[in-house]
Order: structure tokens, then C-alpha cells, then sequence
């Protein structure tokens, strides 16, 4: 499948490198040719440098053959232009955008544009949001009763132990993502931004834990 994503920083090029390393074929825009070296020597995708929201440069990264489309640059507005623009203009029906403000994000969720506030953003939620539905599911043990499931954590638990999220959540942490890589939870570690936490829980419980986790900790 074919992927446009704009913005070539630390999301876009992360995002880029996952999808083309998956086999897709991946366009990315960015208004600084320097900002694509972060996708490094082994990108085999095409780089476009342009206003990302911009018609002309849409059509150049191959919009009209895309997939999906994810605006994730540094700026609200061009990230929500550019994503109407692929929806509405170019009828891309997989589309995101990154949105700082999370109100805004909600606006704009209403307004049928899947949005990922700050808070709450990692590469691997943009994926989930643009692969088709079941691409990446959850791992689950053959009876069904126990997952392992990604749980945002409000900017709140940034600082705090895993080894409380575990005791407020009643889960076990399995493995965190953090900067793109995965890491095991060692007895000191700590939450820190933007970490993309994955717990390991019964799955009837899985819309309780959701809800503590997007509250600030409470200590018991």
C-alpha cells in the first residue's frame, strides 16, 4: 500500500521507516530537505519537499494513489489543512493528524478526522489508526481471557514507578516502547514522555484500567 505522511521529524521519519520496513511504499513531505536524513540510508521511499498541504505537493508524494495519509508535523493548522485537504480533496478515506491541543483534537474527532493529541502519540498509534482494522492486533492467549494491550497514560504519570502503575492498575507491565525501541521494565524504572506503555491484564478489566490510567495517579 502506498502511505503519504507530512513532516520529517522525530514522528514522521519514525513512522516512515516502521511502514517502509514493512514493505510499503512510503512519500514523505517536509518544507526542509535537511529534515530527511532522519530516515536514514536504508529508506527506499521518495521524499518530497514542499508545504505539505499544498495541492501540487500532495500530488507529487501520490496522494491520489494513497492508502492513507498522516499529517505530523509541528503545527496544528497545517497538520488539520493538510488532512482535510487529503480527505475531502484527493477522497483519501484513511487519514490522522497529530493535534497538540487535545480539545481541538476532540473537535476535530467529531468532525470525522482521527486525531492523536501529544500527550497521548507514539508512531506505533499512528499505524493502528492508518493499517486496516486487525493489521496489528492485540496478543491475546488462546483461551481470549488475557491480553497484552497498549494503555495510554495521562501526562500526569510521567515520573511514576512502574512498579505503581502496576499496583494502582491491578496489570502487569509487559514491555514499554520508548523512542521507538522496546524495552523490559527494570525493578527502578520510571514513566517517562511520550513511552507507550503495554500491560498485560484480563481483558474484562481492560476499560477499568483505560480509565484510571487517563486520570492523574491516585496513591493508595
Amino acid at each position: 500500500m502506498h502511505f503519504v505522511i507530512m513532516g520529517c521529524g522525530r514522528v514522521g521519519s519514525t513512522l516512515a521507516r516502521t511502514l517502509g520496513r514493512n514493505g510499503h511504499d512510503v512519500a514523505v513531505i517536509d518544507a526542509e530537505p535537511a529534515s530527511f536524513r532522519r530516515l536514514g540510508a536504508e529508506f527506499e521511499g521518495q521524499t518530497v519537499t514542499g508545504v505539505g498541504f499544498d495541492r501540487d505537493t500532495m500530488v507529487a508524494a501520490g496522494i491520489r494513489e494513497a492508502y492513507a495519509f498522516a499529517a505530523v508535523s509541528s503545527g496544528d493548522n497545517s497538520n488539520i489543512l493538510a488532512a482535510r485537504v487529503a480527505r475531502e480533496t484527493f477522497g483519501v478515506e484513511h487519514v490522522v493528524a497529530r493535534i497538540y491541543d487535545p480539545q481541538r483534537a476532540m473537535v476535530y474527532q467529531r468532525l470525522g478526522i482521527p486525531t492523536v493529541a501529544t500527550v497521548r502519540w507514539t508512531a506505533d498509534q499512528m499505524i493502528q489508526r492508518l493499517l486496516p482494522q486487525g493489521a496489528m492486533p492485540e496478543l491475546t492467549d488462546p483461551s481470549g481471557k488475557i491480553v497484552i494491550a497498549e494503555v495510554p497514560l495521562a501526562t500526569a504519570w510521567i515520573g511514576t514507578p512502574l512498579r505503581d502503575v502496576e499496583a494502582l492498575t491491578g496489570a502487569r507491565v509487559a514491555y514499554v516502547t520508548r523512542l521507538g525501541e522496546g524495552m523490559l521494565p527494570e525493578p527502578d524504572s520510571v514513566v517517562q514522555s511520550d513511552d507507550l506503555v503495554h500491560l498485560a491484564l484480563r481483558r474484562g478489566e481492560l476499560a477499568r484500567i483505560e480509565r484510571i490510567c487517563d486520570q492523574p495517579p491516585v496513591p493508595s
